[in-house]
C-alpha cells in the first residue's frame, strides 16, 4: 500500500504540539510524525499539503445515541452506516454506540445488531470516512427514578446481575461502559460484576449523596455521565454525588459542552476542578445531530427539535445535536487552551477505554485516524483509519 504523507503548519499529538509537521501513514496506520525535516518521507508518497492547517487526532466519542437522522438501537446496518458516517463529517472518527433504557427484550435485540455490525464491519475504503463503533455503552436500564431524565420510566430496573449477564450476552463482547446509579440496592455488588466483566463503570442519572458515591468509587467506578446534568445537585452541607465526582482524582467525567445543558461557569468549575486530563468532551447526540430541526428517535420514543434543541414531549432535554467539532469551539471560547481542549475528546475518552496507543493520539502504530482544523476550528478533512483526505 502507498504511504501518504500529510503536511500541515502544525500537529497536536495532543500532549506535545510539533511545527512545521509531517504525519506519515502506511497501511491504515500512523507511522511516523514529527518536523518535516526529522521524518523520511518515503519515495512515491502520496502527499497532501495542508497550509494553515492543524492536524489532531480523530474525536472519540463515548457517549452517542445517534445521528444523521438513525438511532443506534434501530441496529441495522444500513442505520449503523448512517450514524458512523454523519459523526466522521464532524470529525469523530471512533464512538461508542449508547443505547436508552427500554424493555430487555428490545434491548437484547438492538445489542445482538449493533453486535454483529460490529463484528462484520471490514475497515473503510475509497473517498468516504466513517467512524469506527468501538463498543456499546448501556446508559441504563439500572438508574433513579428520580434522575431518570427522558428514559422511560417504565423500563427504570433494579440493578441485577442476570439482566446485565443478558445483556452482556446479546452485545457478544462488545459492551464497553455501564452507567448506574450507585445509591440502588445491589448496585455496588453490580459494580463488581460489571468490571469483572471488563466494563468501565459509570454513575449516571443518580439522587446519590456524597457517601453512597463514594462507596461506588471505592468499589471501582471511574466515569461520570454527562455531569451536572441528571444528578442530585451540589449543595455546601449535602454535596452529593457532584462532590465525590469533583474532588475523586480518579473518576473522570463527560460534559455535553452545548451550551444549553451546562452553564458556561458550571463548564470553567468543572475544567478547574478536574483539570485536562479528566475532563471527556461527549456529544450525547441523538438521530437528529447533523440534521434540521424536526422529530426524531431517541431509543424507541420520539423527540422534537426546536432551534437545535432537543426535547421529549414534556419539554425535558432529551439528548443533544451537538457535535464533537462544535463541542471543540464552545470550550476553546471559554478560554481552555486548544491543545487541552483537543485532549478532552481524543486522547481522555482513548484512555476511558484503555486505547489510548490506538485512538485519540498521534503517535506511530496509533490507527489514522486524523483530523484537519483550520484558523477557525472547523473541520477541513477527516481520515479514517487511512481512507478520506482525497
Amino acid at each position: 500500500m502507498t504511504a501518504t504523507a500529510i503536511y500541515a503548519d502544525r500537529a497536536l499529538t495532543p500532549l506535545e504540539e510539533i511545527t512545521d509537521c509531517v504525519v506519515l501513514v502506511e497501511d491504515r496506520r500512523i507511522s511516523a510524525v514529527g518536523r518535516r525535516d526529522s521524518v523520511r518521507v518515503p519515495p512515491g508518497a502520496c502527499e497532501i499539503r495542508a497550509p494553515g492547517m492543524t492536524i489532531v487526532p480523530g474525536f472519540v466519542d463515548v457517549h452517542i445515541h445517534g445521528a444523521g437522522g438513525h438511532d443506534v438501537m434501530e441496529a441495522d446496518p444500513a442505520a449503523l452506516d448512517a450514524v458512523a458516517r454523519t459523526a466522521a463529517r464532524f470529525g469523530t472518527t471512533s464512538l461508542v454506540a449508547t443505547t436508552v433504557t427500554a424493555a430487555l427484550d428490545p434491548t437484547c435485540h438492538s445489542l445482538e445488531g449493533i453486535a454483529r455490525f460490529i463484528r462484520d464491519k471490514s475497515p473503510p475504503g475509497g473517498d468516504a470516512p466513517e467512524a469506527e463503533i468501538l463498543g456499546i455503552h448501556f446508559e441504563g436500564p439500572f438508574i433513579s427514578h428520580a434522575r431518570r431524565g427522558v428514559h422511560p420510566e417504565d423500563w427504570i430496573a433494579v440493578p441485577s446481575a442476570s439482566s446485565l449477564s443478558r445483556m452482556l450476552g446479546a452485545a457478544a463482547g462488545c459492551g464497553k461502559i455501564l452507567t448506574l446509579a450507585p445509591e440502588l440496592p445491589g448496585a455496588l455488588d453490580l459494580v463488581d460484576a460489571a468490571r469483572a466483566e471488563g466494563l468501565v463503570v459509570a454513575m449516571g442519572h443518580t439522587d446519590a449523596i456524597y457517601d453512597e458515591a463514594q462507596a461506588a468509587i471505592q468499589r471501582g467506578a471511574r466515569h461520570a455521565v454527562h455531569v451536572f446534568n441528571a444528578m442530585r445537585p451540589f449543595s455546601h452541607r449535602e454535596t452529593g454525588v457532584l462532590g465525590a465526582v469533583l474532588t475523586s482524582p480518579d473518576v473522570t467525567t463527560e460534559l455535553i459542552a452545548d451550551g444549553v445543558h451546562v452553564d458556561p461557569a458550571a463548564m470553567r468549575l468543572l475544567f478547574a476542578a478536574k483539570g485536562a486530563a479528566r475532563v471527556v468532551l461527549v456529544s450525547d447526540a441523538t438521530s437528529a445531530a447533523g440534521m434540521p430541526d424536526g422529530t426524531y428517535r431517541l431509543g424507541t420514543f420520539e423527540v422534537t427539535v426546536s432551534g437545535g434543541v432537543c426535547r421529549n414531549i414534556h419539554g425535558r432535554l432529551a439528548g443533544s445535536t451537538l457535535t464533537l467539532d462544535r463541542a471543540l469551539r464552545n470550550v476553546v471560547a471559554l478560554g481552555v487552551p486548544l491543545p487541552d481542549a483537543a485532549r478532552m475528546l481524543t486522547l481522555n475518552p482513548a484512555t476511558l477505554l484503555g486505547l489510548e496507543l490506538t485512538k485519540g493520539v498521534l503517535a506511530p502504530g496509533a490507527d489514522a485516524d486524523l483530523v484537519l482544523l483550520n484558523s477557525d476550528m472547523h473541520v477541513a478533512g477527516v481520515m479514517t483509519r487511512g481512507a478520506g483526505f482525497n
